[in-house]
C-alpha cells in the first residue's frame, strides 16, 4: 500500500495544500531555484507574540521586510526578502516552521470565450449551470464570500461587478490575481469557483449579488502550504466575510490538522466555512483536512441524471461505467473493440488500453498506449488513496479519450481478459442522480465524525475561467454551490444564527437512493442533497442531524448524544421518532413523543447500546426517522465496530529544510496508538534493503513532526522506502513511499 497522501511535498514543516483535483491533474515539475538577487516571500510560524518577534526582525534583521503579522488563527509573519538574508532567520528560536512557496506547472483548461453559442450545442445539454440551485428569489444581497484559493480573474465580466477586494498570500500584496501565462504557470481554479458562487453576467452563479472576497493562497499550478492557507483564511477573517469557501484539501483523514484547526477557529469567530470534501472516492475513510473539521460545512459532489458513457459487455451483460478525463477526447466510440492489458504483450493498435495504476503515474503508459494506435484507454486505480497517479497527463498532447472506471470494474475486466477475448460497445445510458464516484468518502478516524454533511452538484459544472469559460468536476465545484446556498440563505433569515443555518440545510436536505431504489450510504452524502428553498421556508431545524456515536470497543457499551430541535413555526408542533427497525447487537433508546412550542426548542437525547460480541468489526451506518407534524425527517448515524479498515499513517513528510540545509524536516499523522514506527530503505531498482533510515516509538496520535540531524543520516540518494507501523495488538502494517537524501 502507497503512502503519497499529497501530490506534491513542498518545504517546510506543514505538508502543502492541494487543490482538490477537479477530475484534471497538474504535473509537479518546479521552477529553477530563485537567485540571490531575487526577492522571495514566505510565512515564519511563531511561537508566543507575533508582534514583538515582527519588532526583534524589523530591528537585527532590516533587510527583510514584515509584511504582515498573524494572530487570529495561528501565530506567525509573512516576509519578503532575498533568500540568502531570510536564510539567516532559520536559527532564532522563536521560530516553529518556515514555509515557502514553489512554483510548479499548471493545469490546462478547455476555455472558450462564447457562453451563448456554446450553450446552443446540442452535445453540452447534460451541462450544470450553478444558478439552477437556487429556486428562490434571494441572490445573496449584502453577503461577503470569501474565497481562499489560487485567486481569481477579477476583470473578468461575470465576477468584476462583484469582486470586493481580497489578499495575495503568494506575492503578500493587495492583488488577488490568478497566476497568469506571463508567470509562466497560469492557474484558473478559483476563477471557477467564484463563478460558481457569486458570478453576475452572462453566467449567474447560486448568489449573483453577493461580494466576492479572494484570498490566493495557492500559487502557480495551484500549490502553497498549509500555513499560507491558514494565514488566507485569517485575512478573510480580519476582513469581516460571512461565508469562506475552501476547495482545496489533502488526503489527511484526521480531525486535528492544522487546516482543520483553523476552520474550528474561523468557525467560533462567526464565519460559515464550507469545506470541498475530497475527490478520492469512492473508498471509504478518504475525506481529508480540513473538510475533516467538525465545525466545517464539508461538501460532497452530486452527480444530477443525465447522459453518460459506458462500456457494454454483451455476454455478461455488464455495464462499466465511465469518467471521462476532462481534457481527453469525447467518448464516440462507433463500434465493438477489445480491451487488452496495458502492460501486456499483446498488440494495442485499435483496441482499448487497460491501465492499472500501481505506484507510479500513469503517463507513460498513456502516451505508448496512443504512440501505438490505441483508440482509448481506461484507468482503473488500486491505491484509492494515492493522488498520485494522474500526475502529468494534461502536459501530454493526449488525442484518444481516457476514462476512469472503478476499481471493482477494472479488475474484473482484467480477469475477464485474462481468460478470454472479449469486445465491449461504446453506449451512453440515462444515469439517474447519485454521488460522483470521485467524491471522497466518510468517516473521519480519530473522533469518528460522520461526513460529509451535505452533497452539492459537482459533475459538469460550467463556471468562469480567466478570459472565458470552462466545464469541471470536482468536490471543488460543490463547495461553492453550497457557500453561494449561504449567502442566500443569510439574506432571507438575517437573524438566523450559522448553527441555525447549517441545521436547516442539513434537516432539509433531499435524500439519494441508488438505482435499485436503497438509500446511498450516510458516508457517501452526508444528510443529503442541498435544498436552498426548503432550508428558508422549514418549520423545524435540528441543530445538528448527523449522529456520530464513536469507537464501540468494548463488549457492552451504551453511548448517549444529544440533540436540539428548535420549532421555527407560528404553532406548537410534535415530534417522535419511528422505533428502529430491530438488528442484533443494536439497542436504541429514543425518546418518547415531544411538544414544542412556537419559536421554542428542546434538547433530545438519543441513546444507542452496542454488543459487539454479536456484531462483525467495520463501520455500521444508518437512519433515524423523526416525525415532525406531518412530515418525516432523517438523521443520519454512523458508529464503529472494533477496529475498521482505515490507514494507521498518513501525511507522511521527510525531506531537507531547504533554508536550513543541516536539519531534515519530518511529519507524520497517527490515527491511533501505535508501538513504532520505521522507514527501511531499498534500491529503488533491484530493490535490495539498503538500511533503516529512523525508527521511531512513543508517538502521539495526531500529527508527530519534527527535525533529525543531516549528519546522522548516512544513506545519499534516492530510495525505495517501506514504512513499517506497529501497531498495539503487534500486528504490522506496511506502506511505500519514496524517500530522497540528498
Amino acid at each position: 500500500m502507497r503512502i503519497i497522501l499529497i501530490w506534491i511535498l513542498l518545504v517546510g514543516l506543514f505538508s502543502p495544500i492541494e487543490i482538490l483535483p477537479d477530475i484534471e491533474i497538474s504535473n509537479e515539475k518546479t521552477n529553477p531555484a530563485p537567485s540571490k538577487k531575487e526577492d522571495i516571500s514566505l510565512i515564519v510560524e511563531v511561537e508566543g507574540n507575533p508582534k514583538k518577534h515582527k519588532e526583534y526582525i524589523e530591528t537585527y534583521y532590516p533587510s527583510i521586510e514584515v509584511v504582515a503579522t498573524y494572530d487570529t488563527l495561528f501565530y506567525g509573519l509573512a516576509l519578503k526578502g532575498r533568500p540568502d538574508r531570510i536564510g539567516k532567520i532559520a536559527d532564532l528560536n522563536f521560530i516553529k516552521g518556515i514555509h515557502p512557496v514553489q512554483t510548479y506547472t499548471t493545469l490546462r483548461t478547455n476555455r472558450f470565450d462564447d457562453l451563448s453559442n456554446f450553450l446552443k450545442k446540442k452535445n453540452h445539454e447534460n451541462v450544470f449551470l450553478p444558478y439552477q440551485l437556487n429556486t428562490t428569489s434571494y441572490t445573496g444581497k449584502g453577503v461577503k464570500i470569501g474565497v481562499v484559493d489560487t485567486g481569481i480573474d477579477f476583470n473578468h465580466p461575470d465576477l468584476k461587478l462583484n469582486f470586493r477586494g481580497g489578499y495575495d498570500l503568494v506575492d503578500l500584496d493587495d492583488d488577488p490575481m490568478e497566476t497568469t501565462e506571463e508567470e509562466g504557470m497560469p492557474t484558473s481554479h478559483g476563477t471557477h469557483v467564484a463563478g460558481i458562487a457569486a458570478a453576475n453576467g452572462e453566467l449567474m452563479g447560486v448568489a449573483p449579488n453577493a461580494s466576492i472576497f479572494a484570498y490566493r493562497a495557492l500559487g502557480p499550478g495551484g500549490f502553497g502550504t498549509s500555513i499560507q492557507v491558514i494565514a488566507a483564511m485569517e485575512e478573510a477573517v480580519k476582513d469581516g466575510v460571512d461565508v469562506m469557501n475552501l476547495s482545496l484539501g489533502n488526503t489527511v483523514n484526521g480531525p486535528d490538522y492544522p487546516t482543520s484547526k483553523a476552520v474550528n477557529e474561523a468557525a467560533k469567530q462567526g464565519v460559515a466555512v464550507v469545506v470541498a470534501n475530497g475527490n478520492s472516492g469512492p473508498t471509504n475513510w478518504t475525506v481529508g483536512a480540513p473538510a475533516t473539521a467538525a465545525a466545517a460545512l464539508s461538501v460532497g459532489a452530486y452527480q444530477p441524471s443525465g447522459q453518460v458513457p459506458y462500456l457494454y459487455e454483451p455476454t455478461t451483460r455488464r455495464n462499466i461505467q465511465l469518467a471521462p478525463l476532462s481534457f481527453s477526447l469525447p467518448w464516440n466510440l462507433t463500434r465493438d473493440y477489445q480491451i487488452v492489458p496495458a502492460e501486456g504483450k499483446e498488440k494495442v493498435q485499435g483496441k482499448i488500453g487497460l491501465v492499472k495504476q500501481t505506484d507510479k503515474p500513469v503517463v507513460d503508459d498513456i502516451v505508448r498506449l496512443q504512440k501505438e494506435g490505441a483508440v482509448a484507454a481506461i484507468i482503473y486505480n488500486i491505491k484509492p488513496n494515492n493522488q498520485e497517479w494522474l500526475v502529468g497527463l494534461q502536459e501530454e498532447n493526449i488525442e484518444i479519450p481516457i476514462a476512469l472506471i472503478a476499481t471493482k470494474d477494472g479488475r474484473w475486466i482484467e480477469k475477464q481478459i485474462g481468460e478470454k477475448t472479449i469486445y465491449f460497445k461504446n453506449e451512453q445510458q440515462t444515469r439517474e442522480n447519485t454521488i460522483a464516484q470521485f467524491s471522497s468518502r466518510g468517516p473521519v478516524t480519530v473522533n469518528w465524525m460522520l461526513k460529509p454533511d451535505i452533497i452539492a452538484p459537482g459533475v459538469n459544472i460550467l463556471s468562469t475561467v480567466p478570459g472565458g469559460y470552462d466545464i469541471l468536476n470536482g468536490t471543488s465545484m460543490a463547495a461553492p454551490h453550497v457557500a453561494g446556498a449561504i449567502a442566500a440563505i443569510k439574506e432571507a433569515k438575517p437573524e438566523w444564527t450559522n448553527e441555525q443555518i447549517f441545521g436547516a440545510i442539513k434537516t432539509t436536505a433531499q435524500l439519494i437512493h441508488s438505482e435499485e431504489g436503497e438509500l446511498l450510504e450516510p458516508i457517501m452524502q452526508g444528510a443529503g442533497l442541498i435544498d436552498i428553498a426548503s432550508a428558508i421556508e422549514t418549520e423545524t431545524i435540528i441543530m445538528d442531524p448527523l449522529l456520530s456515536f464513536g469507537k464501540y470497543g468494548h463488549h457492552i457499551d451504551e453511548r448517549t448524544l444529544h440533540i436540539t430541535i428548535e420549532n421555527m413555526s407560528n404553532e406548537p408542533q410534535y415530534y417522535y421518532f419511528d422505533i428502529p427497525k430491530k438488528e442484533k447487537g443494536l439497542s436504541w433508546h429514543l425518546p418518547k413523543k415531544v411538544t414544542i412550542e412556537a419559536g421554542g426548542k428542546k434538547e433530545l437525547p438519543i441513546q444507542l447500546k452496542v454488543n459487539t460480541l454479536e456484531l462483525e468489526e467495520g463501520t455500521y451506518q444508518g437512519w433515524l426517522r423523526l416525525n415532525a407534524g406531518t412530515k418525516k425527517l432523517s438523521l443520519p448515524y454512523v458508529f464503529i465496530s472494533e477496529t475498521a479498515e482505515y490507514p494507521k499513517i498518513m501525511g507522511f513528510n521527510f525531506q531537507l529544510n531547504q533554508l536550513d540545509k543541516d536539519n531534515y524536516t519530518y511529519q507524520m499523522y497517527i490515527p491511533e496508538p501505535v508501538k513504532s514506527v520505521q522507514i527501511q530503505l531499498y534500491d529503488p531498482h533491484s530493490l535490495v534493503f539498503e538500511g533503516t533510515l529512523v525508527k521511531w516509538k512513543d508517538l502521539e496520535v495526531g500529527m508527530n513532526e519534527g527535525e533529525i540531524k543531516r549528519r546522522n543520516i548516512k544513506h545519499r540518494g534516492s530510495f525505495h522506502g517501506i514504512i513499517v507501523v506497529q501497531l498495539e495488538n503487534g500486528e504490522f502494517v506496511n506502506y511505500e513511499t519514496e524517500i530522497l537524501l540528498e
